[in-house]
């Protein structure tokens, strides 16, 4: 492809995020599947999982008729019966005993429905569907008892809500019939309470065989919208904790979250936080951050610690409409996603393909061509400012010029944009360590 020599002259024209995102037309495809989903069907999926007297990966081995093992079959046939264009698989790893929490050898089971796309790159929304519950003693004691796995663990909250969700998205992309990209898997880890062993295992597996995942939207507690401590309610926003550093293809994913939810939903507040997870804790993304590969977890914006790991986490504490409404703003972000095209490689053999040309004193930036790309748009900001603040449409080309801007100065990032207007995610230009700087380490 001939590279295209463009320069910026005047940088007061450029739209800002926020003026543009009220000139985008949106696509009414996406627009019909947020509307699609069901309020009513989340409320029927929880009250059933709910009603299984535990799913926590350790209970009593007295398969098939233990609650584990039921909970999961009949996850597994809802996903199955939501549509013929689902390949619904049990993702099954043998555990061997190991540390304080898995206290026998054990089968754990993922559940696993993907809608195939025209392409393998895969993106990832997630739940976990075991549960947990403290003995009422070492629930006043803030510990765990991993002896007493058969304690009754409703876990309408942590994290059915999230397990729902899942479950409901499969079905509200599997019948839209649109033809995405990208190829989305919807799945329900097993074992996230005894340390993700179960999103350990297939991320593990995923890296073993190459597999081209391009975003994990993992979704823990994403149905209380009334906080613990004063029992405020926020209904109407969500958190995306994203782990560092600043520019990492997981902070990508936040900054898109928020860029395209806010688009389509824009009653519902989306707010990126700047950590792996909440403080001191994990959730399933992290398996595949640590695998290499980017995840953000989405969680409601007040917790009741009360109920969590509790026999209080039940149905009637979950409000239906802010599941709901959770559930629109992955849909938003997903449909984006997987209809766009892959993000741009601004990475050459010897780094970032970003320059100072011609002047000297310019921003020079240059990226390898996308597969179906009709277009691209290049994003900066102050190298202190959290989140773009300046977007540039610059058609099919593959390198761009803005005038006597400093490349010390700011933070540079180019997203492929396909035929449909959909956008993928921004590939940041990240400034390399020097040649002479070394890595210290303590032995």
């Amino acid at each position: 492809m001939l590279r295209t020599f463009l320069v910026s002259f005047t940088l007061w024209a450029v739209v800002s995020p926020v003026a543009h995102a009220q000139a985008t037309d949106l696509d009414p495809r996406i627009q019909k599947l947020i509307a699609a989903v069901s309020e009513q069907r989340l409320e029927r999926l929880l009250t059933k999982l709910s009603s299984f007297e535990t799913r926590n990966t350790m209970a009593t081995a007295d398969a098939p008729t233990r609650p584990l093992v039921a909970a999961r079959q009949w996850m597994f046939d809802e996903l199955k019966n939501a549509s013929p264009r689902l390949q619904v698989t049990f993702d099954t790893y043998q555990l061997p005993r190991q540390g304080q929490r898995i206290l026998r050898d054990v089968e754990l089971s993922n559940v696993m429905a993907v809608l195939p796309g025209k392409s393998a790159r895969r993106i990832y929304i997630s739940g976990h569907y075991d549960s947990l519950a403290r003995s009422p003693r070492a629930a006043q004691e803030q510990s765990f008892d991993w002896l007493n796995a058969d304690n009754r663990a409703p876990g309408a909250n942590d994290d059915g809500s999230g397990t729902v969700l899942t479950m409901e998205l499969a079905r509200v992309f599997a019948g839209s019939g649109i033809e995405f990209d990208a190829t989305l898997v919807f799945i329900a880890f097993a074992g996230e309470e005894q340390g993700l062993v179960g999103a350990k295992a297939h991320a593990q597996k995923a890296a073993a065989e190459k597999a081209a995942i391009e975003a994990v939207l993992n979704n823990d507690m994403v149905g209380n919208s009334r906080g613990g401590a004063n029992g405020a309610i926020d209904s109407e926003s969500m958190r995306v904790f994203a782990e560092g550093p600043e520019d990492s293809p997981s902070r990508q994913i936040a900054r898109f979250i928020q860029r395209w939810a806010t688009r389509y939903y824009p009653s519902h507040q989306v707010r990126p936080i700047a950590r792996h997870d909440r403080f001191g804790r994990g959730g399933d993304h992290t398996a595949f951050n640590q695998n290499g590969y980017a995840g953000v977890r989405l969680t409601e914006s007040n917790e009741n610690y009360a109920r969590q790991h509790s026999v209080d986490d039940t149905v009637d504490g979950v409000d239906f409409t802010y599941l709901a409404r959770n559930a629109r703003v992955n849909v938003a972000a997903a449909a984006v996603l997987a209809l766009a095209p892959p993000a741009p490689q601004v990475n050459g053999p010897r780094g970032p393909l970003l320059g100072r040309q011609p002047s000297g004193y310019d921003a020079r930036l240059r990226w390898d061509a996308s597969p179906g790309a009709a277009g691209y748009r290049i994003f900066w900001r102050r190298a202190w400012a959290p989140d773009w603040e300046h977007e540039l449409a610059v058609g099919n080309v593959t390198e761009h010029v803005l005038q006597d801007v400093s490349i010390d100065d700011y933070v540079f990032g180019v997203a492929a944009i396909g035929p449909g207007g959909h956008e993928s995610l921004v590939s940041a230009y990240v400034n390399p360590p020097r040649a002479d700087e070394r890595v210290i380490t303590r032995e």
